[in-house]
């Protein structure tokens, strides 16, 4: 199985977030990428479809914007 991919700027929502997601599908079925951190994968983001983060894309690429924190426009 594909795994999920978390996208996170390092705010408090975004890592309040983060832990109940890892809780929820398990941290061996996510990977989480901190953008404040990797801003090399700012444009990944965008290309899948991110408006703001915290956001989670499943492994068949849909978008599930969990709260807003920061818009990817913020992050470039």
């Amino acid at each position: 199985m594909a795994k999920s991919v978390f996208y996170h700027a390092g705010c408090p929502v975004c890592v309040s977030a983060e832990h109940d997601i890892i809780n929820l599908v398990g941290a061996e079925n996510v990977e989480v990428v901190h953008l404040g951190d990797q801003k090399n994968r700012v444009g990944e983001a965008e290309a899948l479809g991110l408006k703001s983060v915290p956001a989670l894309v499943t492994p068949n690429g849909n978008v599930l914007h969990i709260n807003f924190g920061a818009s990817i426009e913020d992050l470039k």
